[in-house]
């Protein structure tokens, strides 16, 4: 289970990636954007296609998050999660929150032998800030 410790420092980052970002207001992808909007915290959508989601600029991978980016969250299938932890962990980001279906064991050793805070234990970001539909 997620701790408060681990939940505290993941959203202590000045941004937050928003990795499978999806113009689908349907999508988890979009609700989870919606639901860092609602809490007021700085997110940015990361879609190697889009170039806005809820208003917001897109960038086109991790690498591509403003410096300072400590944290991001997954809404991509597990291939691609484990791909996007490895520029990640290059990139200098130290917090990764794999949501529900996000999750792969292999990106979450990767993830603990680089010593981050890795959340991939089915915890929801929708449920953990309180998401509202609107």
């Amino acid at each position: 289970m997620m701790s408060d410790e681990q939940l505290n420092q993941f959203l202590a980052s000045p941004f937050i990636g928003v990795v499978g970002a999806s113009v689908d207001r349907n999508k988890f992808g979009n609700k989870v954007l919606r639901c860092y909007q609602q809490n007021n915290y700085r997110a940015i959508p990361v879609h190697p296609k889009e170039n806005q989601v809820e208003g917001l600029d897109c960038v086109a991978s991790v690498v591509d998050l403003p410096e300072g980016t400590l944290s991001i969250s997954m809404i991509t299938p597990p291939q691609v999660t484990e791909k996007v932890v490895e520029q990640a962990v290059a990139f200098g980001i130290k917090n990764v929150w794999m949501q529900p279906g996000s999750e792969s064991p292999v990106a979450v050793e990767y993830c603990e032998e680089h010593d981050l805070n890795v959340i991939a234990d089915g915890c929801c970001v929708l449920v953990a800030l309180g998401y509202h539909n609107h």
